[in-house]
């Protein structure tokens, strides 16, 4: 089999690699699709050298087929059709203990802290599997981790019917929070700058703003009546993001920072404490937003077509890299199987 390997030095290789049997309480999946998200950027810029072993076999989002069957495994069979939740917690720290095992202080979080899914081959714990259905065809299911993540977002802003919501950042993520509030009936606006990115996603009904050419105070009390928004979603990583997000949410309105921030960010804590803002963290997933993605998938109510920006065979993984690197693609999936020549 192959496999892409993160080796150092900003480099990718698509190595020989030789497949194993699964162990106990695993499973062997034949992968189909790995999407690569920004997570996957930080590991092979460097930026995560002090976490990963090298050379890693990254990629957590994906899709697949059972090809075998470790001992003492049951519920699941030779070819049928799963994607993987890829956190495997410790079951003993004190955030396991009460109950919030998807940020288990311990966490080994599968494609970064141990080998993930760009193998042809992949033995995984049989209990992160998730099913799916199989009308759904593969590479949309490779989305079902990102939409997840949407997902507990949205939860976790425990936002309702009708309201207004400000989404900062206009990449995949903050593309899926606003198609998952949507759903659950918020009037949605997408700050991006990038005008590409802002056609896109106006052509699928949602408004955007571009912060460059409009006072987004001033838009939002339009907007909103003079309230401010029900929920901002900070999503873009970007200092001047942070700065305005509590500025734009309402007396008692919620905050919810997703983007990863490497460095400490200002806050406008007077404006939390003024307005008795919640500010919440949103990280990762739990088992009901993987179904829950799954369901939103199936039934066609994420945009999967405006998502997927490219699909490349597994021997032009470090092409597809360059394309996430210019910052003007969506997603962008690797087809694991398919190489183009001899390796």
């Amino acid at each position: 089999m192959h496999s892409a390997q993160y080796v150092g030095n900003r480099t990718v290789q698509v190595r020989p690699a030789d497949p194993t049997q699964p162990g106990a309480g695993e499973v062997r999946i034949r992968v189909a699709y790995v999407g690569l998200c920004g997570t996957d950027l930080h590991i092979v810029h460097g930026h995560m050298d002090q976490r990963v072993t090298r050379p890693l076999m990254f990629g957590h989002e994906m899709s697949g087929t059972i090809e075998a069957v470790g001992a003492h495994v049951t519920g699941w069979a030779v070819g049928d059709r799963v994607t993987v939740m890829p956190l495997d917690w410790d079951g003993t720290c004190p955030a396991c203990l009460a109950g919030n095992e998807h940020i288990c202080q311990n966490l080994n979080f599968i494609g970064i802290d141990s080998p993930g899914a760009l193998q042809q081959l992949w033995n995984v714990p049989a209990d992160t599997l998730v099913a799916l259905p199989p009308s759904l065809s593969l590479d949309v299911a490779a989305l079902v981790e990102p939409v997840a993540v949407a997902v507990h977002d949205v939860r976790r802003s425990e936002l309702t019917d009708g309201d207004k919501v400000v989404v900062f950042g206009g990449g995949p993520i903050g593309l899926l929070i606003a198609s998952v509030a949507r759903e659950h009936g918020a009037d949605v606006v997408l700050v991006e700058p990038d005008t590409n990115r802002r056609v896109l996603i106006d052509e699928l009904g949602i408004t955007t703003l571009d912060p460059s050419h409009i006072d987004l105070v001033e838009w939002v009390e339009e907007w909103t009546g003079g309230a401010g928004a029900d929920v901002v979603f900070e999503v873009s990583g970007a200092a001047a993001a942070v700065r305005s997000a509590t500025s734009l949410a309402k007396v008692r309105g919620t905050v919810v920072v997703v983007a990863i921030h490497s460095v400490p960010r200002e806050v406008d804590l007077q404006r939390v404490f003024w307005r008795e803002l919640r500010l919440l963290g949103a990280r990762v997933y739990q088992r009901a937003d993987f179904d829950e993605a799954v369901r939103l998938l199936h039934a066609g109510s994420i945009p999967t077509a405006a998502v997927i920006t490219d699909v490349v065979g597994i021997d032009r993984i470090a092409d597809a890299i360059s394309q996430l690197e210019t910052g003007r693609a969506m997603k962008l999936l690797v087809d694991v199987q398919s190489i183009g020549g001899a390796l």
